[in-house]
């Protein structure tokens, strides 16, 4: 069968940026926002008690408010995704974004409302339907709300935010629109990539000196214009460091731990049970480098395909990484292959290689539609399939919880990413499994190491770096100059001195740096990762009988930290070695079979 590569976007607005159809939408949102504030200011917890009928109405309005702009984001930010220069949608997203800050300043209000509630009256109206199905979020709401400011303050920082904060997150996608990468062809001609079709380039060329000058060139695109991301930068975690202050809050890890409802302690475990495990993941990445007949691997190389004799690595259709990824979602799950099916037949993915894109790759998820719409550039790799199948895997998680309150869909990144890596695991253990060949197998289980050494390697160096840049920027600006440094030396430390060379302008070309939504916007990937393992590790125990219980666990992201969630579906504490050990030690499996498997192919 034949799936359309493009997604389908007027279904949801006809027209494009255009759209009447969406410039009615918003129309109808600012009236219904203009309700919400009314209400909720009218709003008197004391005379609603004690069945508290008016607030059901509020929370129920609220949340068709927010479900309705979740909506118009998605398909502006999706049409500004697919074409960079699409003034109109940048000028759309900016609209709706403004429209959420004042939905904000409403739900400030309500907020310091709740707080005024006397413990007991909270508890009582926590007993009754259907507050009793959102204590969690509700309980989470008030808690946070004792930090708040006055409502004039708040609802100020929320306006100026707008262009001194979120406005500097939509320059960086601006800048990002105008780099583009010359590189000379063979024949002596030259092309000009956009940041996406660059990086997909570099990742999938087979001759490591290709790699290399794709990596040089890349480095000069991005530090060509490396004075605009820093001062992007800059003013981005500024704006963060300040408003963290007038909150009370000095430790910019905070904010951060609080998102995604994680303990210090959890955390701090998982980076040092992975960094005592690091000295296998760089005996893969040496073995690595001699089978690429290279003395040491570059940044560019880490996640180069490794071939032996003449095998040549499957390129994918688009239509068969489909069939591949269906297949494969329905050994563990039926529910998760007709999700995928669905997202395929319907034109839910965008996919098409072309310029004009913006880089990598994300779900966003339409709830009115009750749909997703999935963003990347497929060139046919097994890669390309594995991260496919990662974005399938947010779709299905967001598709589970489609019943549930919205309060308790509000899952943060760290659990965000567990359902999408678990996703990725089933296609990616597909792929070695059913390899026809030894030299098949080693270049499919490069893969999967090269994708553990990121998880490792890669994203600790983006933790250690923000935690250097944001102590550095708490004294005042760090220059772009001073921000290589930076980056450099913590790839340096992450990846154990293991590589040849680095990649100094990583901070201007990672877009997650620049994230206006969620601070620290990379360890959650690493957490994902491993907490997707222990899943994984539980379905190959107990088969397509652990379906419900996947569910359940993904129902329940949102509603428990992130603690009680591991203790309650796997009898796991997260504050303690042996889970992340048990899970590391799946990677390190890995790692042994391609130590073994490739022995006989080293130059001695």
């Amino acid at each position: 069968m034949s799936y359309p590569i493009n997604w389908d976007m007027d279904s949801i607005f006809n027209g494009g940026s255009d759209s009447s159809e969406l410039r009615n939408k918003i129309e109808s949102m600012k009236e219904e926002i203009k309700n919400v504030h009314k209400s909720v200011s009218e709003w008197s917890p004391e005379a609603d008690a004690p069945e508290y009928d008016q607030l059901k109405t509020l929370l129920q309005l609220t949340e068709t408010v927010g479900n309705g702009l979740s909506e118009a984001m998605t398909y502006s930010r999706g049409l500004l995704s697919a074409n960079v220069r699409d003034k109109n949608a940048a000028k759309l997203t900016n609209e709706i974004s403004t429209l959420y800050s004042t939905l904000s300043n409403s739900n400030t209000i309500l907020t310091k409302k709740f707080v005024a509630i006397s413990d007991r009256e909270w508890t009582q109206l926590l007993e009754k339907e259907p507050f009793s199905a959102s204590a969690f979020p509700l309980n989470e709401q008030r808690e946070q709300g004792k930090k708040l400011l006055s409502n004039e303050e708040e609802a100020a920082i929320n306006v100026l935010s707008n262009d001194g904060f979120k406005g500097w997150g939509d320059l960086y996608n601006t800048l990002v629109a105008t780099v583009q990468v010359e590189f000379e062809n063979e024949d002596g001609t030259t092309t000009a990539y956009s940041a996406g079709q660059a990086a997909n380039v570099m990742g999938s060329a087979k001759d490591p000196q290709t790699r290399h000058q794709m990596l040089e060139k890349w480095e000069l695109a991005w530090a060509e214009k490396a004075s605009l991301f820093a001062d992007t930068l800059n003013h981005l975690a500024g704006f963060r460091l300040e408003n963290y202050k007038l909150h009370g809050t000095e430790d910019f890890m905070d904010r951060p731990l609080e998102y995604n409802r994680l303990k210090k302690e959890t955390l701090d475990t998982m980076w040092e049970t992975i960094t005592k495990n690091k000295p296998k993941v760089v005996e893969y990445l040496n073995r690595k480098a001699q089978l690429l007949n290279i003395e040491k691997l570059s940044w560019a190389d880490v996640t180069a395909s490794v071939s032996v004799g003449d095998f040549e690595p499957r390129q994918y259709s688009y239509d068969e990484a489909a069939e591949f990824i269906m297949e494969n979602f329905e050994t563990f799950s039926g529910k998760m292959k007709d999700l995928a099916q669905t997202a395929f037949e319907n034109g839910w993915i965008e996919a098409e290689d072309r310029d004009g894109k913006r880089p990598g790759g994300y779900c966003a998820n339409l709830p009115e539609s009750e749909q997703s719409r999935i963003f990347m550039t497929f060139s046919g790799s097994a890669g390309n399939v594995s991260t496919l199948a990662h974005e399938l895997g947010h779709a299905f998680h967001s598709y589970v919880m489609r019943d549930l309150p919205v309060m308790n869909r509000r899952y943060a990144m760290n659990v965000a990413e567990t359902a999408s890596t678990f996703a990725e695991l089933v296609v990616s253990d597909a792929t070695v499994r059913e390899s026809a060949s030894e030299a098949e197998k080693i270049n499919l289980l490069d893969s999967k190491n090269a994708r553990a050494a990121t998880m490792f390697m890669n994203i600790h160096a983006r933790y250690l770096f923000e935690t250097s840049f944001y102590n550095e920027r708490k004294s005042g600006i760090v220059t772009d100059d001073r921000l290589s440094e930076l980056m450099v030396e913590a790839q340096k430390e992450a990846y154990q001195d293991s590589l040849s060379t680095y990649h100094p302008t990583f901070w201007a070309s990672k877009l997650h740096f620049y994230n206006t939504g969620v601070p620290f916007y990379n360890f959650p990937y690493t957490f994902g990762f491993l907490f997707s393992l222990g899943i994984y590790a539980r379905s190959l125990e107990e088969g397509t009988d652990f379906e419900e219980q996947y569910i359940a666990l993904l129902r329940d992201t949102a509603s428990m930290t992130t603690e009680e969630l591991a203790e309650k579906h796997l009898n796991a504490d997260l504050t303690k070695p042996d889970f992340w050990q048990s899970a590391i030690d799946m990677v390190l499996t890995d790692i042994d079979d391609y130590l073994e498997i490739t022995e006989k192919y080293i130059n001695k």
